[in-house]
């Protein structure tokens, strides 16, 4: 079963019990414009209590604000009770909830485009909100007055820029005015939260587009302070040099390319990344420049190569060289050798382990790591095939320090 046909089975229901029920939100939106919706939302004007008693398998973590998750097979369908809210104490969750008729329920939401009813059993469209004029005319704009609007719910102004950059529409003149005045706000809206919205901006092939739209708003000053007029600009350029298919952490590491490693993931903290995440920003950022080098070392190409992030590194650089106007002969030099390397193991594991060099007189400390560091390189550089050959520069190398420590008492 698909999501829109668990979500017409219980319309269906509903109906038959004697609720109104429709299909709400963006997918209305979706399906007038042609596109694949991923959820299908319900809307109906049974209380959360009618639903819970109607289905078998609900979930009530939302019920106090109208809201009853419905189960049924494997899928999940929000069905929510036609409602207006009221009391925005905090920017962003609603203090008093009032059950309603579709009408107000529809007045309550966010944008035009995403106010429309649909009711698939008379297959009839249902729009108070002139959704359905601004979808023709490509326009991002709130349902009533816009301040009102964002200030129920600061997130809604990152929404706005996220639903332009995805769909290709124009932000209508008053709703982006409306965002300019209160982008500030949006440091009220938690990290995780502002971190998903900017996620969907910067995964779209439009990315440099949002990321403009948040710059001439004010919300990417807002989200993170400090960031120079010139470092914002040069990272719209390096984002608009990306692939389409690009993940979050490399269009993060694009948009903070003019900036220190240090900076980006302090102004990162605040939007709770996860580790891995950070870590992948931090290493993308870190290595900018190192596959620009030609007289990389092969065991230094072999141990960049074998990292797991590799891939979008070299698509970073390629961005950072292209925003530039600089030359990718580099580049195209290093895929050539890293082609030539073939099928070879990249990081093979040491010929002799920390017992083997410690057995062949090796001492534990410092000195330890750098020898089997060395060692290593050297393994890599093809000089060492074989334990024999491993160990005899083992105890080269050992006799060489010895000298050398020997000739620092004297």
């Amino acid at each position: 079963m698909t999501n829109k046909a668990a979500a017409i089975k219980i319309i269906r229901q509903l109906h038959s019990n004697g609720f109104e029920a429709l299909l709400a939100g963006g997918c209305v939106r979706d399906m007038l414009m042609g596109r694949t919706a991923n959820d299908y939302d319900v809307a109906t004007e049974a209380r959360p209590v009618d639903v819970i008693k109607m289905f078998k398998r609900t979930l009530k973590v939302g019920a106090k604000f109208g809201v009853v998750i419905v189960l049924i097979e494997d899928k999940q369908v929000e069905v929510a009770t036609f409602r207006t809210e009221t009391g925005y104490a905090d920017g962003r969750h609603p203090g008093d909830v009032k059950f309603v008729g579709a009408a107000e329920d529809a007045s309550r939401r966010d944008f035009t485009i995403n106010g429309m009813f649909y009711d698939p059993l008379k297959k009839e469209v249902i729009d108070y909100v002139n959704g359905k004029i601004d979808l023709k005319k490509k326009l991002i704009r709130t349902i009533g007055k816009a301040t009102e609007r964002f200030g129920e719910d600061y997130l809604r102004m990152l929404r706005a820029v996220r639903f332009s950059t995805q769909l290709g529409f124009a932000i209508e003149p008053r709703t982006f005015s409306a965002i300019r005045s209160n982008s500030k706000h949006i440091a009220k809206i938690s990290g995780e939260r502002i971190a998903m919205e900017l996620e969907a901006i910067l995964i779209s092939p439009s990315r440099a587009k949002g990321v403009a739209l948040l710059a001439k708003s004010g919300l990417a000053e807002a989200i993170f302070p400090d960031f120079s007029a010139k470092d914002t600009k040069f990272g719209i350029k390096v984002l608009g040099q990306l692939r389409k298919n690009s993940g979050f952490a490399l269009a993060m590491a694009a948009f903070f390319a003019g900036c220190t490693t240090e900076f980006a993931l302090d102004k990162c903290d605040c939007l709770k990344l996860s580790k891995n995440q950070t870590r992948h920003i931090k290493f993308l950022l870190d290595n900018r420049g190192k596959l620009l080098d030609e007289k990389m070392s092969l065991s230094q190409l072999k141990l960049i190569v074998s990292e797991p992030y590799f891939e979008d590194l070299y698509e970073l650089q390629r961005a950072i060289q292209k925003a530039q106007r600089k030359s990718t002969a580099a580049l195209v030099n290093l895929r050539k050798r890293i082609k030539a390397l073939g099928d070879i193991e990249l990081r093979p594991r040491p010929i002799l382990d920390g017992h083997d060099l410690i057995r062949l007189g090796a001492v534990k400390g410092p000195g330890l790591g750098l020898l089997a560091e060395e060692m290593y390189i050297a393994q890599l550089e093809g000089k060492l095939q074989s334990k024999k050959q491993a160990e005899q520069w083992v105890q080269s190398w050992l006799e060489k320090h010895k000298l050398a420590r020997q000739a620092k008492k004297i």
